[in-house]
């Protein structure tokens, strides 16, 4: 009779390892999700915060945004794109360790400042993105005409007024950039594509 109650409760229930089987296999799949989130957040995204007004009246105070870290390495910035720069490196710049700019020159581009515009290439760029009245002046005469390297590019906030860009500190390498803005995602009222 015991040996019958025995086989009996073998066949309705688990087996007396089957508990930690299912724990390993839980634990294996949390770990998994676990690493893909950190591959994703080392390599291909972020989380940023806009600290300051060098970037009104496109990006404002305190707003979130999701940073893409994959293209530059793939010839994906373009001009007008808004990207986020390790500053540690930048001379000039007590802000923290990341800025938030507006590509102005990519390498080769010759960018030049003159009567409070600004020129590349020798055209005088349609800044559609500035307030109106908005006016660029010269910060450093080392930037006030630069031809930029193969690995250099030229930033800019969008408030000229405040924003510590590269008039101040000069080109900046693509071993500084960390990725694209992709999204502005809080406050959830100003959910878009910067």
């Amino acid at each position: 009779m015991a040996e019958r109650t025995r086989i009996q409760a073998n066949q309705d229930g688990a087996q007396p390892g089957d508990w930690l089987t299912e724990l390993l296999d839980w634990l294996k799949y949390i770990l998994l999700a676990l690493l893909i989130g950190l591959l994703l957040v080392v390599f291909v995204i972020q989380r940023n915060a806009v600290i300051g007004n060098s970037m009104v009246p496109t990006l404002h105070q305190n707003e979130q945004l999701l940073v893409e870290k994959v293209t530059k390495w793939f010839g994906g910035i373009g001009y007008g794109d808004i990207i986020t720069i390790s500053a540690k490196d930048l001379p000039e710049h007590e802000d923290g360790p990341n800025i938030i700019k507006r590509v102005i020159g990519l390498p080769g581009d010759t960018i030049e400042i003159r009567d409070e515009q600004v020129y590349r290439n020798g055209e005088k760029l349609d800044e559609s993105y500035l307030s109106a009245g908005t006016t660029t002046r010269v910060r450093n005469l080392l930037f006030e005409n630069v031809t930029l390297q193969d690995d250099e590019y030229f930033v800019m906030g969008d408030n000229r007024d405040v924003s510590l860009d590269s008039r101040s500190f000069g080109p900046v390498r693509k071993d500084h950039i960390i990725g694209t803005v992709l999204l502005r995602f809080y406050p959830f009222s100003t959910f878009s594509a910067p």
